[in-house]
């Protein structure tokens, strides 16, 4: 087990309780195993061999969790998710269907070989026992341990340096500093941790699955050739997907349009630091600037810098040269701008301050030319360092050059170098042909300083020319923006003014530990997006059960812009692209339709999972041909060419078909946007419709104790140790109470720890009742206390099959633990006098048991054997139904009861604060005391007025009430002025809101006398009065019990207690 820090962890104050509830999960666990009881086969072909009539007669339910990467061990983030399919499993199979939940382990991609990098070098560095140096040398060690410097992104200036970065765990603050550290404390023999430092040593020791579908995708012609931008780690040499990153999972490439503005005269200070340069004589230089708006360059009034910034002068071929960032000059050098790929030649550095009054000329700009000129806060992380100036469509830019006007000397510049006036290029309806200009007015900017109404006043101007402007010059006057917009790009990229340049749009760090880049790559890649492949998945999604809107909304969301995808790399661990085995299949494309292999993998292995021994088939993994997997997984023909028998095949497709289509997968949120969608465009792809997935599940990021799971803060727990910590059913039912949807949700281990003693106490409670139900009350079950408390099973039963049907876990336990046993205390404490009755006290102790056993399968499983004495594992036994139908009035006359004795209360806590200011207060609820209740048999008549003012002028299309005819109606009747009516309103509109139209309907469902009268014994009880009388309004003959009966309305009994008199 591993040993992790952990930040205010609780330990469980004593371990006896954990201990013996282990000590069954264990015991449990072993007759699990010994009986195979999670092994679930398909009906035979002899048993049913009309698969017409197969799923009908043999219900079944089949989900799936996305294998992890085996690069570490699992963490209670990966246990949170896995609990949402193994409930739903459970659940399933109580339900009477056979369930299924297999589940595999992912031995592809980047992170295997990431850690086995790190290892190679430890070795390298401490050799094969990994002696650690002394502690003097640690730091010196690790920083050998980093990349080579050659592959480091250098920043070429000081102030913003980037460093090459250290691996994930080495920059952790945790003692773990070294990859073999992770490995040891994983469990993995010290003796054994350098073979990890060969890749293919993990795919034994944590197996792959195999994959078959690239073939047909191709086949399909999904699978394309080309050139394409993506992201692409210069360290491994070979496009960054998704799951071959340390940090910036979703970020794509970000496409502009690079702006030559060439030197026409250097700028006094930039000649003396560049005129004695050889290598740029006779060379064309151009500062570049990235713009996503290439329709604006005819506005073009100058050029800005960061004077903070350092520049680089860059070779690109010959004749040309470019003046940008470092970082801008690095991806253009996988994009086709440098004389080799991958290689920044940089020529010369200077400073941003020294180009400033340099004259360029603009592409298309009416100016024939403008000068380089100083902005604040020009980012070297974004773009080139190098921003066009339009200030006629960007507030920015605006605002920045009205500030170089009226403060030249500050900014250290010649006024005629900022003295170029915007000029009116596009046209909008609302803002006129000065955009920008118009709204820096209107919203009152005087300073490039005004960040944040800045921000407001671009992304109005630009949706303002997108959506609705029309181009004022250039070739493509009277246009509309939308369409002038890829024309202009065009013409400046075929007449050499521009060029397509990419970046990613945001920070992107390889598992490798380097700085990505956009690459322009050949590459093999999916065509996602493609119109009629879209179409497919959009179709899928519409029958798609997502649990929740904000899933389909995301997934809606990701199908709009997801395009095609690299499926190919040339680096890590993976299959061989079948058709160019030069390239392994990427992780995230090798991983969307292998829950279909799940369904037949039990025939096909024998005990070891890289198919080197046949399974009970006898089949060897040569024999599986695609032919062979049309036959199984598509409807093909039979392949006659193939060695395997028909019988054998059938039985193969037997499975699968039983089994399929995939009824629900369940995924971390952060997977929509690729694994999850790729699951969707694959299933639809290559099966027929009828076997499309049903449901995907997606939730957020678990916490700890509300703080973010993190192992450089310590705040973090694998399973194994969850596990020892607080045995499995504890653990369950905390992440069962995590929380259910999309948002992240949080184990809480005090929740973990109440848990250990709840299930501890409730076992010993269990076993005490059915030790001794022999002395429980037998006979009839025909007292009130009796049918409510039996009604409260029943309807406990049916909240929580609801709750598990739609998957709300937390509900579940809510209803069918928590609740259930307040229904139990409640009853325990009702009948304190006659007793428990001996048959509901078994039937509720069962109920329990089946109800938690998906939750916590364990600890029922013991009830139901070993206490109860049940024959056959709780996990197969059927959900339990209710005994009768639920009787609503019961359960409001119970919940009456229990309400009665919360006011009771209530009100004599508030006498005694009254009698403590002093206000004239002679109860003492300590002293002996009787108790008076007077039921009202009708409401005021005020109220059963507003209550029609609410009826007649409710609208139960829109759920709303027509506030100016209430108060007409309440007017006409002569109530509008009486204090209790409008609070009144206001809280009988929330009943309305909460319980619809039946809210109306004030009567009660249950006899309010009679229940009071059969619950005297249990309100003198637990309230502790002598008496306790139960009286109608018209056996109120005392003024104080008038006074009492006053406040009293039908469900809401007036009270009058008092202290008894001694004589």
């Amino acid at each position: 087990m591993a040993t992790v820090v952990t930040k205010a962890v609780e330990e469980p104050k004593k371990t006896v309780k954990r201990d013996t509830l282990r000590a069954i999960e264990q015991k449990v666990l072993q007759l699990w195993e010994n009986e195979h009881a999670f092994e679930i086969n398909a009906p035979t072909i002899e048993e049913e061999p009309d698969d017409s009539i197969l799923h009908e007669k043999y219900p079944k339910h089949m989900g799936t969790f996305p294998y992890p990467y085996m690069n570490g061990r699992l963490h209670l983030g990966h246990l949170f998710t896995i609990t949402k399919v193994e409930f739903a499993t459970g659940y399933e199979r109580m339900k009477g269907k056979r369930a299924l939940f297999p589940l595999g382990f992912h031995c592809t991609g980047m992170p295997i070989k990431a850690c086995a990098d790190k290892l190679s070098r430890e070795i390298e560095q401490f050799g094969p026992e990994f002696k650690i140096p002394d502690q003097n040398n640690l730091e010196e060690s690790v920083k050998n341990l980093e990349l080579n410097d050659d592959n480091a992104i250098k920043s070429q200036d000081p102030s913003n340096k980037v460093s090459s970065k250290k691996g994930k765990v080495a920059a952790k603050s945790t003692d773990l500093k070294y990859q073999f550290q992770i490995m040891q404390s994983m469990g993995v023999p010290y003796n054994e941790i350098a073979k990890f430092s060969d890749s293919n040593h993990w795919l034994y020791y944590f197996p792959p699955l195999a994959i078959w579908q690239m073939r047909k995708l191709k086949d399909l012609n999904k699978v394309k050739f080309g050139e394409r931008y993506t992201i692409y780690s210069p360290f491994d040499g070979q496009p960054c997907m998704d799951h071959d990153r340390q940090s910036g999972e979703g970020v794509g490439p970000q496409e502009y349009t690079g702006i030559k503005l060439q030197v026409i005269e250097w700028s006094k200070e930039a000649q003396n630091v560049l005129g004695s340069i050889e290598e740029l004589k006779d060379k064309h230089i151009y500062f570049i600037a990235a713009t996503l708006r290439p329709e604006t360059m005819y506005g073009q009034t100058n050029c800005f810098v960061g004077t903070g910034l350092t520049y680089g002068l860059y070779k690109i071929n010959e004749t040309d040269v470019f003046l940008c960032t470092y970082r801008a000059a690095r991806n253009m050098a996988f994009q086709g701008f440098s004389s080799e790929r991958g290689v920044v030649h940089q020529l010369a550095e200077i400073k941003g301050t020294a180009l400033i009054g340099t004259k360029v000329k603009a592409p298309l700009s009416v100016y024939e030319r403008v000068y380089i000129l100083p902005m604040e806060n020009v980012l070297a992380t974004k773009g080139t360092g190098v921003v066009t100036s339009v200030p006629s469509d960007s507030p920015d830019d605006y605002t920045a050059l009205q500030d170089l006007k009226k403060k030249p000397d500050y900014y250290k510049i010649d006024p005629s170098w900022a003295a170029f006036d915007p000029v009116p290029i596009i046209d909008t309806p609302a803002y006129g042909n000065l955009a920008a200009p118009t709204v820096c007015q209107q919203k009152k900017i005087n300073s490039q300083k005004d960040r944040v109404q800045l921000a407001e006043a671009k992304e109005i101007v630009y949706k303002e020319g997108f959506y609705n402007g029309i181009m004022l010059v250039g070739d493509y006057k009277g246009k509309q923006v939308q369409e002038a917009k890829p024309l202009v790009k065009n013409l400046l990229v075929s007449t050499g003014q521009g060029f397509v340049y990419n970046e990613p749009e945001g920070l992107v760090m390889s598992r490798s530990g380097d700085e990505c880049v956009v690459a322009l790559c050949d590459q093999w890649y999916l065509d996602y997006g493609e119109e009629e492949w879209r179409k497919q998945a959009e179709n899928c999604l519409k029958k798609l059960n997502t649990y929740g809107t904000e899933t389909r909304h995301q997934f809606e969301q990701t199908l709009a812009w997801l395009n095609k995808w690299a499926c190919a790399r040339s680096y890590g661990l993976g299959s061989r692209l079948p058709w160019d085995p030069q390239y392994l299949v990427e992780s995230l494309s090798d991983s969307t339709i292998y829950m279909a292999y799940y369904t037949v993998t039990h025939l096909l292995h024998g005990g070891t999972l890289d198919g080197s021994k046949p399974g009970p088939l006898g089949i060897q993994a040569s024999e599986m041909t695609d032919q062979v997997w049309e036959y199984i997984f598509c409807d093909g023909p039979f392949p006659t060419t193939s060695s395997i028998t028909q019988e054998k095949l059938d039985k193969l497709k037997r499975e699968f078909k039983y089994f399929y289509p995939l009824d629900l997968r369940v995924s971390g949120k952060d997977l929509i946007p690729n694994h999850l969608t790729f699951f969707i465009y694959n299933h639809v792809a290559i099966f027929p419709e009828h076997n499309w997935p049903r449901g995907v599940r997606s939730n957020g990021h678990l916490q700890i104790n509300g703080e973010k799971m993190s192992k450089s803060s310590g705040n973090f727990m694998i399973v194994a140790e969850a596990v020892e910590k607080y045995g499995a059913d504890a653990t369950r039912l905390t992440l069962a109470d995590a929380g259910d949807s999309i948002e992240d949700a949080n184990f809480e281990e005090s929740t973990a720890n109440a848990a250990i003693l709840r299930l501890f106490t409730l076992k010993e409670w269990c076993e005490e009742q059915v030790k001794n139900q022999d002395n429980l009350r037998m006979g009839p079950t025909d007292s009130f206390h009796d049918r409510a408390f039996e009604n409260e099973i029943n309807k406990l039963i049916q909240q929580t099959d609801k709750a598990y049907e739609d998957a709300f876990y937390r509900d579940a336990l809510k209803y069918g633990f928590y609740e259930l046993q307040t229904a139990r205390d409640w009853y325990r404490e009702a009948t304190a006098n006659e007793g428990m009755h001996k048959d509901l006290i078994l039937r509720w102790i069962e109920v329990q048991a089946l109800l938690l056993s998906p939750i916590a399968p364990h600890w029922s499983e013991y009830v139901w054997s070993e206490i109860l004495s049940k024959k056959g594992f709780i996990i197969n036994a059927p959900f339990p139904k209710p005994s009768h139908s639920v009787d609503e009035s019961l359960l409001e006359a119970a919940e009456y009861v229990r309400k009665i004795i919360k006011s009771i209360r209530d009100l004599e806590i508030a006498s005694q604060k009254k009698k403590k200011k002093g206000k004239a207060e002679d109860f003492d609820p300590n002293k002996p005391k009787t108790l008076k209740i007077f039921i009202a048999t009708s409401f005021p008549e005020w109220q059963d007025i507003v209550v029609e003012a609410l009826k007649q002028n409710f609208n139960e299309d829109t759920k709303s009430f027509d506030d100016v005819k209430i108060r007409e109606y309440l007017s006409e009747k002569g109530i509008l002025k009486n204090k209790k009516t409008m609070p009144f309103v206001q809280e009988f509109k929330k009943r309305v809101e909460k319980f619809g139209t039946v809210a109306f309907n004030r009567a009660l469902l249950f006899n309010e006398h009679d229940a009071l009268v059969t619950s005297k014994e249990y309100l003198q009880r637990s309230l502790g009065y002598v008496d306790v009388k139960v009286l109608r309004e018209d056996e109120a003959k005392e003024e104080e019990e008038k006074r009492a009966i006053e406040l009293a309305i039908p469900g809401e009994p007036g009270f009058l207690f008092k202290n008894i008199v001694e004589n």
